[in-house]
């Protein structure tokens, strides 16, 4: 029997291909002729990375600026010249010194410093993975990375962060790297958020990055700032796109990627299952095991684990979702069109224990899964 198993990260706990081979070991360990596919999966942010480098693309390292300056060694994949960023490794909250959330001063910058690593490696397509940034500068500090200059008025070079915004009078384009011109970008991003107002980059993200509410007030209107000054140089259009669906994504730089950078905005799933290729691994697959820490009704608002249920059952393959821990009913799964969902809290009802024994509990799964199999209980198991 050939299984697929195209999980997600069980976050904080393990990543993608960390919960795929243990899921692997389990099986195997209960029948060593089963033929295993490990297909790691994200949904466009943290673990985007991971997926991209297990479909075959290429490591390739360098040194950037972390969200407060200091220097961050960060990665990006690259594979026909297509380059995969994922923002949160040179511009994230889990590189940021001592974890201490500076949400006025963070900065995009290093992101911009590995898209013009990638130029430099001769890509012409970037697929840009945002998820889990520090900052909300409104990609600002991206496209300082990439040669543009934010000026006071009085000629003064801006200091990183999007605080800085708020004295903002001139952005000079005129250093953008040229290749950016014949660089196709796609922004992997399931975040709807408009840049600005009640429902923007600052007020809906900021807190999560150690936002007060006077300091989501100051970065909003100095964003506000932003748009009306990048407004002023590229036209109106640059104005509208603040609005847009996923500008407010990673603290803004979905904005200026949009504006600036032209990118065309897809689902991160959808991203992730082309660059994965998933849909070639599934033919001649009989199961495919999917997952993420969490399966809730979230979940099945269009993440990893639906993506793939959706990818699976068009090539009419059975589809079994394995968690940490699941809201969800048996009504509810049996809709969704899972065979089966298996919980880690039915084997461990302590969610600490969970997570941190995560990877015992999942070979566990693992021989479950397949011993069923076996005795031709079927897929129904679980939930």
């Amino acid at each position: 029997m050939r299984i697929v198993i195209a999980p997600d990260k069980f976050k904080g706990s393990l990543t993608a291909p960390e919960v795929a081979a243990h899921l692997r070991a389990g099986l195997l360990s209960a029948d060593p002729e089963l033929a295993v596919e490990v297909v790691p999966m994200a949904d466009g942010g943290e673990g985007t990375l991971d997926a991209a480098l297990a479909a075959g693309y290429s490591r390739h390292t360098t040194t950037v600026a972390g969200p407060t300056g200091e220097p961050v060694e960060a990665p990006i994949a690259v594979r026909a010249g297509t380059a995969v960023i994922e923002m949160a490794l040179a511009s994230g909250l889990a590189v940021l010194p001592g974890g201490v959330l500076k949400a006025r001063e963070a900065s995009s910058r290093g992101t911009g410093e590995l898209i013009r690593f990638a130029l430099d490696l001769g890509c012409t397509h970037i697929v840009l993975g945002v998820g889990g940034s520090a900052n909300t500068d409104g990609g600002a500090g991206m496209l300082t990375g990439l040669g543009a200059a934010f000026q006071d008025d009085g000629g003064n070079p801006l200091p990183d962060g999007g605080a800085a915004l708020a004295r903002l009078a001139r952005i000079d384009l005129r250093g953008l790297d040229p290749r950016l011109a014949t660089t196709a970008f796609t922004l992997a991003s399931d975040v709807d958020n408009p840049l600005l107002g009640p429902n923007g980059a600052a007020a809906v993200f900021g807190p999560q990055k150690g936002a007060a509410p006077d300091d989501v007030a100051d970065l909003d209107g100095a964003l506000a700032r932003f748009v009306e000054v990048l407004g002023k140089g590229l036209g109106p259009q640059a104005q509208q796109q603040a609005e847009a669906p996923g500008a407010g994504a990673a603290g803004g730089v979905g904005y200026a990627a949009l504006a600036v950078l032209k990118a065309e905005r897809e689902p991160g799933i959808a991203v992730v299952l082309e660059l994965a290729e998933l849909h070639k691994k599934l033919d001649g697959a009989e199961l495919v095991i999917t997952g993420e820490g969490s399966l809730d009704e979230q979940s099945l608002g269009g993440k990893t684990p639906l993506g793939v249920l959706e990818a699976a059952t068009a090539a009419g393959v059975p589809v079994i979702a394995v968690c940490g821990r699941t809201s969800l009913s048996r009504r509810q799964v049996r809709d969704s069109g899972f065979a089966g969902v298996y919980a880690l809290t039915d084997l461990e009802p302590d969610v600490d224990e969970c997570i941190a024994n995560a990877g015992r509990l999942l070979e566990e799964v693992g021989r479950t899964i397949a011993a069923s199999i076996g005795v031709g209980v079927g897929l129904n198991g679980g939930l």
